[in-house]
């Protein structure tokens, strides 16, 4: 039967579009479920800040009455107008292994697209390097992570099939927290304190605030990040929204800062309890129970595992070991708190500056995940 595409049009289509990834992995034991709301807000323009400068549509691939894929198709110009592209990022695609299917899709984005004058498609990419961004190619039979995409094996393949290329590719690494901090990066982290007149900065509550420092951590994160790939800094609008839904959850025992002299921040790290496993158990809903699971998680039965969710530095501090005091103060944190692993998260395979710093750490490369390019022919 011919496959169909539907451009998603009502509040119900959007749910059904958010549904369909939960339908397809609902018996995958690696893959973690979205929360429902999070993905209505994240796909609504009156929710989502980053639709000052994106634009979106999203469609579903039907076989008769049956939903068989998905994807969004995404223009983010401040990204393009930064890095000099006309791309059309595909996000959000998942489909059953059949090339029709795939292949149908990607080339609704490529004709939507074309429409708006782009030259080249990537992905798969979110609205923002905030989103989950990048398609599995080695790691299937690892837990994901709440901020990761996971997917079957079989997508790599249509890819590569349908004539795309390798554009960049993000690494994972497994981290095993020591029962004690190597002596010799203890001496060193107390020597950089020193050297660079630096000090460790422990958040309370009514600081972030009282000091602004939400809004102090997201500038820091746009300045260090801005020569990452695709990397589009963050508005004051982004900025809000990441403030106001995100903060409140951080356990501060879990999160570093360090700051100068003058009291300007230098380098942030901010961690969680993997919420993996109660995100499973929710299956994508906070009611009746998932927010049962989740708290239990985060301030009751903490898992053994713990996501690091951001690590940046200043970029002038970058290379002279500033971001090993963040560990210096962490890890007897995550002792403390019974943790055993720590997950990397995405890091670009040729950042080795970030990747160095988890020499002093025993470590495994255990997930690794592409974005995709195809230039248009013309």
């Amino acid at each position: 039967m011919t496959i169909t595409i539907k451009k998603v049009t009502t509040k119900e289509e959007l749910k059904k579009f958010i549904r369909f990834n939960y339908e397809l992995y609902k018996d995958n034991p690696y893959s973690v479920p979205d929360l429902l709301d999070d993905m209505l807000n994240t796909f609504s323009p009156e929710k989502n800040a980053a639709f000052e400068f994106c634009e979106a549509d999203y469609f579903l691939a039907y076989r008769g009455d049956e939903i068989v894929g998905r994807v969004a198709a995404i223009i983010n110009r401040r990204a393009n107008e930064i890095w000099n592209k006309k791309e059309v990022r595909f996000g959000w695609i998942d489909f059953i292994d059949e090339e029709e299917v795939s292949g149908a899709l990607l080339k609704t984005v490529e004709e939507w697209g074309k429409a708006r004058g782009m030259e080249e498609m990537v992905g798969p990419l979110g609205f923002t390097d905030m989103d989950a961004e990048g398609m599995l190619v080695e790691g299937f039979d690892q837990l994901s992570t709440m901020s990761t995409i996971y997917n079957y094996s079989y997508y790599p393949e249509h890819l590569e099939q349908l004539g795309f290329e390798k554009e960049v590719d993000w690494v994972e690494y497994k981290l095993t927290v020591p029962d004690k901090l190597p002596d010799k990066f203890v001496r060193i982290s107390e020597l950089i304190l020193q050297k660079y007149k630096l000090r460790i900065k422990k958040l309370k509550r009514k600081e972030i605030k009282k000091g602004n420092y939400g809004q102090k951590i997201f500038d820091l994160i746009n300045e260090a990040y801005a020569p990452l790939y695709g990397y589009s800094k963050m508005t004051q609008g982004q900025i809000n929204q990441y403030i106001r839904m995100y903060l409140p959850l951080i356990d501060l025992r879990m999160v570093s800062l360090v700051e100068d002299e003058a009291g300007e921040l230098v380098a942030v790290g901010i961690s969680m309890p993997s919420l993996s496993e109660a995100l499973q158990k929710a299956k994508g809903k906070m009611f009746p129970f998932g927010w049962y699971h989740l708290l239990k998680a985060l301030f009751f039965k903490r898992p053994k595992i713990l996501d690091l969710l951001l690590v940046g530095v200043k970029p002038e501090y970058q290379s002279k070991g500033v971001n090993a005091l963040l560990f210096y103060d962490l890890v007897p944190v995550y002792q403390k708190m019974g943790f055993r692993f720590g997950e990397s998260n995405p890091e670009l395979e040729i950042n080795k500056k970030v990747q160095a710093q988890w020499s002093a750490f025993e470590s495994v490369q255990h997930k690794r995940r592409r974005a995709y390019k195809k230039v248009f022919k013309k």
